[in-house]
């Protein structure tokens, strides 16, 4: 059992194998959509070219902005509701 050529043989096997699992893996990840942390090249290396994004930040003025016209397009989605229901 201690033949180097029969070692050699099953070393290689195994690596080809380990290839094709690795390949497999990759694939059902990029089907997932999920990547490492930290990595945003495809082969898993980390890019420091791209920093990461803060969340911006409303003005209380935008943010009542925003919020007026929410409820001015819900009143109109409930007048059009309201007028388009036939009584009975």
């Amino acid at each position: 059992m201690n033949d180097p050529a029969l070692l050699q043989a099953a070393l290689d096997g195994l690596e080809a194998q380990k290839a094709r699992i690795e390949q497999q893996i990759g694939q059902v990840r990029q089907l997932l959509g999920q990547r490492r942390p930290g990595t945003n090249s495809r082969d898993g290396r980390q890019s420091s070219a791209t920093p990461e994004r803060k969340a911006r930040e409303l003005s209380p003025a935008a943010r009542k902005r925003i919020a007026a016209a929410q409820k001015k397009r819900w009143a109109d989605y409930r007048k059009k509701q309201s007028g388009s229901a036939k009584p009975e």
